[in-house]
């Protein structure tokens, strides 16, 4: 095998050292990037009192879907879940809606909803004869806080507040 000749070596000196320069560039003159969503806060006390079953309404947008017996549970990104009746597939039936504010997901193990609820985890019992819900248990900051959509914006989020979605800047 043949050695590097001196020229070769150089000539990748040469650039790499030309490489560390500005030439003619200004940091002065760089503007910063705006971030493109900014987050939805909310007051932890209010936050944690929104999780509600509200009446059915029209889905605007879905995420994950979950079957469980003869219910359909279907989620609007950190907005909450359309649940339906789907003991006839043919024809589901459209029960309530489910306000969780920051969810994307849901486990089901007997009667309890494990839903996260933005940084948190809650347990839910539901009653749909009577159409309501008991938080059975919350578990705080058990996952992180909410990333923007693009991963690049940023809030100082306080120590009171909960991140519960992101809207795009126009």
């Amino acid at each position: 095998m043949k050695k590097p000749t001196n020229k070769i070596i150089f000539s990748i000196l040469i650039l790499s050292l030309y490489s560390c320069f500005p030439w003619g560039t200004n940091d002065d003159d760089v503007t910063p990037l705006s971030p493109r969503y900014e987050a939805v806060t909310m007051l932890r006390m209010e936050f944690e009192n929104s999780t509600d079953l509200l009446p059915p309404k029209s889905i605007d947008s879905s995420g994950k879907i979950y079957v469980k017996d003869d219910y359909l549970f279907i989620n609007e990104p950190n907005k909450g879940f359309h649940i339906y009746d789907n003991s006839n597939p043919s024809s589901p039936v459209n029960l309530a809606f489910l306000k969780v504010l920051g969810s994307s997901d849901i486990s089901i193990k007997g009667e309890i909803l494990y839903i996260n609820n933005a940084t948190d985890l809650i347990a839910i019992k539901p009653n749909f004869l009577e159409n309501s819900i008991e938080i059975t248990k919350r578990i705080v900051n058990a996952f992180p806080e909410l990333v923007a959509p693009d991963n690049f914006s940023y809030h100082n989020t306080q120590a009171n507040e909960v991140i519960i979605d992101w809207n795009l800047n126009e």
